[in-house]
């Protein structure tokens, strides 16, 4: 097994990772602090993390505050960081002196499927393939020939999109995936457990025997125990093509694995300068960078989502769901990979050690390393450690 300081690890700055607008934006993060062997929440101002943990001890409490922002800016904090050490110490992968973690803790991890045309039709056709690159590109032709340009601006559950249905069944081409792409109701499931999201330099895990699997880049919104939109930040919604292609049935196997879900690197809570709007608006980049040279770039906006912001939200949390602790949704990609990575007809997939690269400029970029799954840090830290370890502190 490859050692955690053999493998790649990218290089983070300040300059890097933070949003363009950082001295207007009001950012949260978390740090794990080795003297009290459990994390803090923090404020990032300037190239500084402040510690904010006697104010609320768990980032779900702080976003309880109506004027959240305002603390984060204003709050008397306790120990103070430089930002620039927390980012050398993540991505060296140092446990001895404080590191940054993904700056959410309580909030269970949801995600929306399907959100977006361009993917819709790569889920459609990675179950006509069955899980097997190899047949993509001749389903992929079909599905393109039949299909066209009908998605286009297509609004969903409309009775337009009823229309595109009866055509689609016609061909014989319906899909569980354009069930929940062009119907009624989205697509909404659990990502990853609480507390198991892995941060900025952290290593980010694919199962060692899949064979078939992309980054996912996406904007994700952090909403509080009433519903509310509090703020954003990045996430990589890591997935296995060939294990959902076998079956949707296998989501879970697809999606939710040690060190497959990726947040941060802040979050970035609503305010005069950042709103909802703004989400709405986001652009978002995307580099891998693989030992072997290779390099792979896309994007992916915000402005060609199918469902708005809220009603994913409204899906998720209401009188048929309620988060006391909230919740972040993560909000679909438009990104699909199909360029032949290793051989012809192949398309993408991971090689361990490529460096993912997320990135918007309203809210930063999470860096993150590709390794085995298996090979990543076992996750050990969960809500009776975190509540340990809080009552052990006196911030509860």
């Amino acid at each position: 097994m490859e050692s955690a300081s053999a493998r790649p690890r990218p290089a983070l700055t300040p300059g890097s990772v933070l949003p363009d607008d950082a001295d207007r934006a009001a950012l949260v993060a978390r740090v794990h602090v080795p003297e009290w062997d459990g994390p803090c929440v923090a404020a990032v101002r300037g190239e500084q993390v402040v510690d904010l943990t006697h104010v609320a001890p768990t980032v779900s409490d702080l976003l309880e505050h109506d004027d959240a922002a305002t603390v984060v800016r204003e709050a008397v904090g306790g120990d103070a960081w430089p930002l620039d050490e927390l980012l050398d110490a993540t991505a060296t992968g140092r446990r001895d002196v404080p590191r940054l973690l993904a700056p959410i803790d309580l909030q269970v991890i949801k995600a929306a499927g399907v959100t977006f045309a361009r993917s819709l039709l790569e889920r459609v056709i990675e179950e006509r393939a069955g899980g097997d690159p190899a047949q993509a590109v001749h389903v992929r032709r079909r599905v393109r020939q039949a299909v066209g340009g009908a998605l286009d601006g297509l609004r969903p559950g409309s009775p337009e999109a009823g229309k595109v249905k009866e055509l689609l069944v016609s061909e014989g081409l319906w899909s569980q995936y354009l069930e929940v792409g062009i119907g009624p109701d989205p697509e909404v499931f659990t990502k990853a457990p609480v507390l198991s999201a892995v941060g900025i330099g952290a290593d980010i895990g694919v199962l060692a025997d899949s064979v078939w699997n992309n980054p996912e880049p996406e904007a994700v919104l952090v909403v509080d125990s009433g519903g509310r939109v509090r703020g954003a930040t990045l996430g990589n919604d890591v997935n296995l093509r060939d294990v959902e292609g076998r079956s949707a049935l296998l989501l879970s196997h697809a999606k939710d694995n040690n060190a497959s879900c990726a947040i941060g690197p802040f979050v970035r809570l609503l305010d005069e300068s950042f709103g909802l709007d703004t989400v709405r608006e986001l652009d978002i980049d995307l580099r891998v960078e693989g030992v072997d040279d290779y390099v792979l770039q896309g994007s992916s906006s915000m402005r060609e989502i199918s469902r708005d912001v809220l009603d994913l939200v409204a899906a998720t949390h209401g009188a048929h769901h309620q988060y006391p602790d909230g919740f972040v949704l993560f909000t679909g990609t438009l990104f699909a990979p199909t360029e032949d990575r290793h051989a012809p007809g192949a398309g993408f997939t991971h090689r361990h050690g490529d460096i993912v690269r997320i990135s918007s400029p309203p809210l930063g970029a999470l860096v993150n390393t590709v390794v085995a799954s298996e090979q990543a840090a076992p996750w050990s830290f969960g809500v009776r450690a975190l509540m340990h370890n809080l009552a052990r502190r006196g911030m509860l």
